[in-house]
């Protein structure tokens, strides 16, 4: 497909929209003065008080906390869905359970925030860190869910046949041959699910209490209030967080789309 001049606008148009902003944060970020829109010199001083800022600490300790265990369990979880609705076949309640696996996916955020906090208040359950990582789990795993059922879609069963010709259990085969393979879309699931976690703020601002204070409910709460250079400083540490992760998460992807390409050589050889 040859580019034309059209397409090469729109395309830098498009990303100039998106990433300037960004650009212009991270340089402010450096700014002296305590005026964001006005530039008077270099300075990092506003990543040192950052550093003092123990309310920005503790949101920032809850949030990763709430995001490693919420990605994890969506991860398990929504694996888990994926296999069931790939693999289960036609079986009684099938469209009732992929209804409510895919539902989180259209559903406002306001609506899945005010259903929690009701069932939530409903069971008694007091609002912390676990009622953050139930929300946070139950609206990412059908995100999980979905990434990984794309993999299992085209997965050749034959080599789960082999496998268990061999002498395999079902758990054995799935352990040894079918989550190696799928691991790369796991990964992603995961990387995802932690990505939505740490940037979720309407879903977080009803299932949250006075001692679980989330990242970007801080970042939203002091906003309000206006923008200080410190909130630049700490958004461009997220920037700069969320580019390794997602070059590190291609890297590894990469090298085992690679790995992968060379054992079906390997094995198409010895055949």
């Amino acid at each position: 497909m040859r580019l034309s001049w059209f397409n090469v606008v729109s395309l830098t148009l498009g990303f100039a929209f998106l990433y300037i902003p960004m650009v212009i944060l991270v340089i402010f970020s450096f700014n002296e003065s305590k005026l964001v829109t006005v530039w008077a010199g270099f300075s990092t001083k506003w990543y040192g008080e950052l550093v003092q800022n123990e309310a920005f600490l503790n949101a920032a300790w809850v949030t990763v906390k709430v995001a490693v265990f919420s990605s994890t369990l969506a991860t398990v979880l929504g694996t888990m869905a994926a296999y069931v609705l790939i693999r289960g076949g036609r079986f009684l309640g099938r469209t009732l359970f992929s209804g409510m696996i895919y539902a989180p996916l259209v559903m406002p955020e306001v609506i899945t925030g005010l259903s929690l906090l009701l069932l939530f208040i409903g069971l008694g359950l007091d609002r912390g860190v676990l009622t953050v990582v139930l929300a946070h789990t139950t609206f990412s795993m059908c995100y999980v869910s979905v990434v990984v059922s794309s993999r299992l879609a085209t997965f050749d069963r034959s080599l789960e046949e082999a496998a268990l010709d061999l002498g395999c259990s079902p758990m054995e085969a799935f352990r040894l041959v079918t989550l190696p393979i799928i691991a790369p879309a796991v990964i992603s699931g995961w990387l995802l699910a932690f990505t939505l976690s740490l940037d979720d703020l309407v879903i977080a601002s009803f299932t949250t209490g006075p001692s679980a204070t989330t990242l970007p409910i801080k970042i939203f709460s002091a906003v309000r209030l206006g923008v200080s250079p410190e909130i630049n400083a700490l958004s461009t540490i997220m920037i700069a967080i969320v580019t390794v992760g997602v070059i590190t998460a291609s890297l590894i992807s990469k090298r085992s789309l690679v790995r992968q390409k060379k054992d079906e050589q390997q094995a198409i050889r010895t055949q």
